[in-house]
Formats: structure tokens, sequence, C-alpha cells
């Protein structure tokens, strides 16, 4: 099982921004280990992000993203106490959501 995101929404003058930092290993699948043997593809390959269960963010990704993601983005609304819920599936069938409350 994965980490836990770490989501931070904030909201100021009618623009929330929100950041993700996500726990992945993000493999490409063109590297080897120590033994020589190719190390298999594992990548997140769609993202979403959700304000009070309206779709904010559709992200298809691919092998080329880094280890551990960090997403920043921004949408116009949003009020103190609003929920944003950020999630991911990869390519081996794994998916991760977690949400936090708009500051």
């Amino acid at each position: 099982m994965s980490r836990p995101m770490r989501i931070r929404a904030t909201t100021k003058d009618g623009v929330t921004e929100v950041k993700a930092l996500m726990s992945h290993p993000m493999e490409t699948g063109q590297r080897k280990d120590s033994s020589g043997a190719l190390v298999p593809a594992h990548h997140i390959t769609e993202v979403m992000a959700m304000h009070n269960d309206k779709v904010v963010l559709s992200a298809h990704w691919g092998a080329a993203v880094s280890q551990n993601p960090f997403l920043s983005f921004s949408f116009k609304g949003g009020a103190p106490g609003d929920k944003v819920v950020v999630s991911w599936e990869d390519n081996q069938g794994d998916s991760r959501t977690d949400e936090v409350a708009l500051r």
C-alpha cells in the first residue's frame, strides 16, 4: 500500500491553489537492477482532482514523470472548508485517493 499523499489546498481572492506530493516509484521499465535484470515499468497513468464532487483536473501521465511526483494547479472558486480530493491510478492497477479541506 502506498503512503498518503501530502496535499495542501488554499483559497484566496476566488482562486484555489492545490499542491500535492505523491509517493510513487515511477519506474520506466528501462532501468536495470544490480543483477542486470530490467526493473518492471510501474508508473502513474491517470491523475484526477475534484472539488466538491466536480472534476477540476484530469491528466494522463506516462513513464517520463519523476519519482514521487509533485503536482501544483489552481482553479477558480472554492471556500474554506470545501473538500478537495486527489486520486491516481497506475499501470499495475494500484490506486490512491486522499482528500483535504480548503484553508
